[in-house]
């Protein structure tokens, strides 16, 4: 397969790296900065592209798409055009998706939205401990993340990165990535409940703190908290069972739980390798572009979806609806 990942910012090339582990070496690029294009093209000796149909000329067969949020449908939508398989970073606006989907039906190609976090061995061990049932059913759980944001890329500034944008803002994100997998672990959610502010001096128009109270439809209660004050990194998770306590800590890689035998527990999580200061190892990346190419192949099931992710987009919009009103909101997927 021929790929072409359209934007060269700090995701596409980390998706050039994941393509590269997976032994795929037919790669063009696209991104509209030229100088971009320069520095992948001496870095990783791929051919690269600035303009978008010399790029499509060359016949891709898949396409990963790694630019901007609000750039995504623009892009999603001339892969459908031309027939192209494509993968979608971590999204975080609702327009065009329904859309997109309705365009998807009589395709024979995949569309395919990030689940990252869903492929953390942190999250999947976390599913195998409460599968295997020992500790009984989960009641309740809280996790919070946060990152300073002048943190998260220092090599640029922080007032230009497309996160300090109101619609695609930092928070924002975050809240909807993990929403991806909380609900994995969780199940849907029915009801929530949030406030969000700005309570920092950092020069953007952003809300920087999300607090959530979480109701799902099994019962389970959840609070989240999603910042981007901490000057330490944090993402750490407590979950209480029906017999036993799991603490999890994804800065750490660390995971223990009181078993019913009222023993504490220490499971060993391999963290992976890390580029860099970034705090996600790289191997969930990995995994999920395999996946994305396992689905091209027809290897496997589809196990998130476009339609999962619009359900996703409309929590967040009813936690924000929550926020503005200071009321509960059912959620209507």
């Amino acid at each position: 397969m021929k790929f072409l990942i359209v934007g060269l910012g700090s995701m596409g090339k980390r998706r050039i790296r994941n393509l590269k582990k997976l032994n795929e070496t037919d790669i063009i690029c696209f991104d509209v900065k030229k100088e971009r294009c320069k520095e992948v093209k001496d870095e990783y000796n791929i051919e690269t592209y600035s303009d978008i149909t010399n790029a499509l000329n060359e016949k891709p067969n898949a396409m990963i798409i790694s630019t901007p949020p609000d750039l995504h449908m623009k892009y999603a939508n001339l892969a459908v055009e031309n027939n192209i398989h494509f993968f979608i970073e971590a999204s975080v606006l609702q327009e065009g998706i329904q859309d997109l989907m309705v365009k998807l039906e009589n395709k024979s190609i995949v569309g395919v939205p990030s689940s990252t976090m869903r492929f953390h061995p942190l999250v999947l061990k976390i599913m195998e401990i409460l599968n295997e049932g020992s500790l009984g059913k989960p009641l309740a759980f809280t996790h919070h993340t946060g990152q300073y944001l002048p943190d998260w890329h220092p090599w640029e500034n922080y007032r230009e990165f497309y996160v300090a944008k109101k619609e695609t803002g930092a928070c924002r994100e975050i809240v909807a990535y993990d929403l991806v997998w909380l609900t994995y672990i969780f199940g849907e959610i029915s009801k929530v409940s949030g406030i969000r502010s700005k309570v920092s001096n950092l020069e953007i128009d952003i809300d920087d703190i999300y607090n959530i109270l979480i109701e799902c439809k099994n019962g389970i209660l959840g609070t989240l908290v999603v910042d981007v004050l901490a000057r330490v990194p944090i993402i750490e998770m407590k979950i209480l069972t029906e017999y036993g306590v799991i603490f999890a800590d994804w800065i750490n890689a660390s995971l223990k739980y009181y078993s019913k035998d009222k023993k504490w527990v220490n499971v060993d999580i391999f963290s992976g390798k890390h580029i860099g200061d970034f705090i996600r190892p790289e191997d969930m990346y990995e995994d999920e572009i395999e996946s994305f190419l396992k689905l091209i192949k027809k290897e496997i099931q589809q196990p998130y979806t476009l339609k999962n992710d619009l359900d996703i987009l409309k929590i967040l919009e009813a936690i924000e609806k929550s926020s503005d009103s200071g009321t509960h909101q059912i959620v209507k997927n």
